[in-house]
């Protein structure tokens, strides 16, 4: 049985045994005469397209570490200044050129999840609004079953969960919900956000310079 050679051109062909293929989506190799123009030229396009979206995303990768490099360095200067201990990732902050017009800003996000006391503290709910007339208040109600609402990928609804902490009722039930509540929330992670302004003069408002360094 003759031996299959394969060799991988720079083009996403496939020399397969002196025959010019391509690889479709199910991992065959079809011989390029018997593949559509239009899907060939999509196929280059495509290609061509990512070839710069690489590079570009490359060099915001790049940018993005000289310039936390540029500021860490900057925040230490700071710090044996000031005699504080480095140590720890900062939190946000800000930084300004001297004449007011250039700004950068450090913002860190945290994604938060919960742990198991957030049963407890649905529990709870559930016993205070047993008890509640069927005239208690409807929107107390859909923000509870908004906030719990589990169907979209068994995530819990951050959002909505805030909102019911902010909620002023005094039964003891609740309280003690929104206790288990903040014991269950817990950081997963958190990411920094790197942003950049300008602006002509002090008078006028700041302008974002757009990077986009979230997925870099």
């Amino acid at each position: 049985m003759e031996a299959v050679i394969l060799e991988n051109l720079s083009d996403g062909t496939t020399m397969v045994s002196g025959k010019l293929c391509m690889t479709d989506a199910k991992g065959h190799f079809v011989p390029v005469n018997l593949i559509k123009p239009a899907d060939k030229l999509q196929d280059e396009v495509v290609r061509k397209v990512m070839g710069y979206a690489d590079d570009i995303s490359a060099q915001i990768a790049r940018f993005r570490a000289h310039t936390m490099e540029d500021l860490d360095g900057y925040d230490q200067l700071l710090d044996q200044e000031y005699g504080v201990k480095v140590g720890g990732k900062k939190g946000n902050r800000t930084y300004q050129s001297f004449d007011g017009l250039l700004r950068v800003q450090v913002a860190v996000n945290d994604f938060i999840d919960f742990g198991p006391q957030l049963q407890t503290a649905k529990l709870l709910i559930d016993e205070y609004l047993n008890e509640l007339t069927a005239d208690s208040p409807e929107q107390i109600q859909a923000l509870i079953t908004e906030a719990f609402n589990t169907a979209k990928a068994g995530k819990i609804d951050v959002a909505g969960i805030k909102k019911l902490k902010r909620l002023q009722i005094e039964d003891p039930r609740w309280k003690d919900a929104m206790r288990a509540i903040e014991d269950a929330e817990r950081v997963n992670y958190s990411k920094q956000y790197v942003r950049f302004y300008r602006r002509a003069s002090i008078e006028d408002q700041w302008q974002a310079v757009t990077v986009d360094l979230a997925k870099s």
